[in-house]
């Protein structure tokens, strides 16, 4: 029987995969010809989904992207064969060079397994790390993950390893709450930065490996539970994972006993606010106590004084996803990766104007050019590439001269830019920056939880300033007042809402002057190059 693969991750679905599998199926039973359908995640490819890929004997072969009206067409001209008759043969999947440059450590399952199928990850090399961290101590596990030089992936870049000693000495906290004497294990699974999509991918292609990323964890400091906390727009995530939990408890790698070990993990994933801020840890917690997310003054940390008022690791998708690797090949193997203090890999986020968006697994050290040019295929628009965004809304707009930054924490830092959660976001040459700006300015009015003056009136004053300007009312005294509200946004905020907000109008004000002094009683920015 051949077996066949189409995707069921959110992107794919988004762009007609269940259709494709539907009437895929229903042509087959037409002709008489039994198929094993698996319905995998995405590899990553998006420009290629809904992509469908054969097992054959050469390999798995790779067509895409397929719609429902082509499945007669590829049938007739050999697809369960893997033939090349068709326009939409692609080869064989692992040759494809967008795949096959790739560094895939967390992503090196996705695509290739059932996500919900056990029985595929543990033969895919799955639940090694856990084996392996369950003959330790938790400190050796914790230092394990020292070695490796992991840092979190969610945009502080904190070591992860550092944070999880942390929890390892801090006493849980004694009373009579049911929560008192234990520590927890919390996953920002918030993503809400535009221009992200890994966590969800993770999540929908490879649950088993965040699941034991979190139970590794849980070992190391201690913690004998933990929680999955969503973002609400993710029902497919949210189906996935709870499916993976389930089967993974009843396997006995969840629950009292985990492996027959003694020692007790148990998990369950909790629904989102809606609200971006809750991507901020202390926010987050406040929510998944049931109270509004809402930032904390730290300190306390939350390592001291987290979930329910005990010892709480909180590191988001990526992070806990990369602990799978680190402790079945060991710290050493996943540093061997990388640059300086950026070590082993991240999945870069293609997106915006760009003709081939998707996610990219490179290690540290990739320019933001290479990426742009080599992956991306320049702007699906066709026009000159102008500003790109890294690290979500909070992220700096840079401009050309700044394309060939070595994609590191560090050097993104010495031109004043930040690497985020890895997700690029494309503007060719019509985009207008004071636009930009302004939107950096409206989001954190929006989505700010409003604890803290700088942040909550600040960024509604900044939308006002910049409304100014743009009507030409006073412009120099309003430029001057811009760069003033900016400074007391980042030196007054609470937390990285407020005191981030700056970079982009920053950034957009440096790099991209000419928007801020043109007349825009004509028409709009007359695109680079046709002045």
């Amino acid at each position: 029987m051949v077996k066949v693969f189409v995707p069921r991750d959110t992107t794919a679905l988004s762009l007609g995969a269940n259709e494709v599998a539907a009437i895929l199926q229903r042509a087959c039973a037409d002709r008489s010809v039994d198929i094993e359908l698996v319905r995998n995640g995405s590899r990553g490819l998006f420009w290629l989904e809904p992509m469908v890929e054969v097992e054959t004997d050469q390999g798995r072969m790779a067509y895409g992207p397929v719609t429902p009206e082509d499945i007669p067409a590829l049938l007739d001209e050999g697809l369960l064969d893997g033939q090349p008759g068709h326009s939409l043969y692609l080869g064989p999947t692992e040759e494809i060079p967008y795949l096959k440059n790739q560094q895939r450590l967390t992503f090196a399952r996705a695509g290739i397994i059932d996500p919900v199928s056990l029985d595929d990850y543990i033969h895919h090399g799955g639940y090694v790390g856990l084996r392996k961290a369950l003959a330790r101590i938790p400190q050796e596990i914790v230092d394990e993950v020292k070695a490796s030089g992991l840092r979190g992936r969610g945009g502080a870049a904190f070591p992860a390893g550092i944070k999880w000693q942390t929890v390892l000495d801090a006493d849980a906290r004694t009373g009579s709450s049911p929560y008192s004497k234990r520590k927890f294990i919390v996953c920002n699974a918030d993503e809400g930065d535009s221009g992200t999509f890994a966590d969800r991918l993770v999540m929908e292609a490879d649950p088993f490996m965040l699941i034991e990323g979190m139970t590794i964890a849980g070992l190391a400091v201690g913690a004998d539970t933990g929680y999955i906390y969503l973002r609400s727009e993710y029902p497919v995530a949210h189906k996935i994972l709870n499916e993976a939990i389930a089967r993974a408890g009843k396997a006995g790698y969840l629950g009292n006993n985990v492996l027959n070990s003694g020692k007790a993990f148990h998990l369950e994933v909790r629904l989102g606010a809606g609200a971006y801020i809750c991507g901020e840890e202390t926010s987050l917690l406040d929510s998944l106590e049931g109270k509004r997310g809402q930032v904390r003054v730290k300190p306390p940390l939350p390592a001291l004084k987290g979930a329910f008022g005990q010892p709480t690791v909180v590191n988001n998708v990526l992070t806990l996803a990369a602990v799978p690797f680190i402790l079945a090949e060991g710290g050493q193997a996943y540093a061997d990766y990388g640059r300086g203090r950026s070590r082993g890999t991240l999945p870069f986020q293609l997106t915006g104007n760009i003709e081939r968006g998707g996610v990219v697994e490179l290690a540290f050290g990739v320019t933001l050019r290479e990426l742009l040019e080599d992956y991306g295929g320049g702007t699906a628009s066709g026009r000159p590439m102008r500003a790109v965004q890294v690290g979500g809304p909070l992220g700096a707009y840079m401009p050309e001269g700044q394309w060939d930054t070595p994609l590191d924490y560090e050097a993104f830092s010495e031109v004043g830019a930040v690497v985020g959660h890895g997700g690029i976001v494309v503007f060719d040459d019509t985009v207008d920056m004071l636009d930009q700006a302004r939107f950096a300015m409206e989001f954190c009015a929006v989505e700010s939880c409003g604890k803290c003056t700088p942040c909550r009136i600040g960024s509604t004053r900044g939308v006002e300033v910049i409304d100014h300007i743009r009507d030409n009312q006073e412009r120099d005294y309003h430029l001057n007042l811009l760069e003033d509200l900016c400074d007391t946004l980042e030196d007054g905020s609470l937390c990285a809402m407020g005191g981030m907000t700056p970079n982009p109008v920053r950034s957009a004000l440096n790099h991209f002057p000419d928007d801020f002094h043109q007349d825009r009683t004509t028409a709009s920015r007359t695109p680079a190059g046709e002045a």
